[in-house]
């Protein structure tokens, strides 16, 4: 049952809402799981809390191991991983132009075994929270808590590895970029 909750979740996510046109390829199990609302079909809170959402983000401009073990550990902590993948506009905030846009490191990010969806990064985290409906939301080594959401759950994890060969600007700046 669980994994028939989470292809509904996934689908929902990927399409803000089940449309129309996705609800009548949908099986009959999947269908009771569902509720309309302004015109898209939502998992009903019931369904959506027999599975646990775990969201961590990022730039992930270029994947190296301490994203890997960053993806691994947080996928621990529940039955679905959502990645927000941080907008280019926040890369260039960093004093730096993305080497691949958002679109691309999105798809690289997904294909990732422990990533069971990528999501475009908001201007509004808020909206974010919104939109995913985390159970906990997984921060990473180097990363700062910057949202703490009442009512979900916060794991900063600990530092798994010697980052300082594995940071994205040591290793961008021994390629000469």
């Amino acid at each position: 049952m669980k994994e028939l909750i989470k292809k509904v979740y996934l689908l929902q996510l990927t399409y803000n809402g089940i449309t129309d046109e996705i609800y009548h390829f949908l099986s009959d199990g999947e269908k009771k799981l569902l509720i309309e609302t302004n015109g898209k079909f939502y998992l009903k809170e019931a369904e959506r809390r027999k599975i646990k959402v775990v969201l961590t983000g990022g730039v992930f401009d270029v994947l190296h191991i301490g994203h890997i073990i960053t993806l691994i550990e947080a996928k621990k902590h529940g039955d679905v991983l959502v990645v927000a993948i941080a907008k280019d506009e926040h890369i260039k905030k960093k004093g730096r132009e993305p080497i691949h846009p958002q679109e691309y490191r999105k798809i690289m990010v997904e294909t990732l075994k422990p990533v069971d969806i990528s999501v475009a990064g908001l201007d509004n985290p808020k909206k974010l929270i919104e939109l995913v409906g985390p159970d906990v939301i997984v921060y990473g080594y180097d990363q700062k808590e910057f949202l703490k959401p009442e009512g979900i759950k916060i794991v900063k994890l600990s530092k798994k590895i010697d980052d300082s060969k594995f940071k994205t600007g040591r290793i961008l700046e021994e390629l000469g970029v």
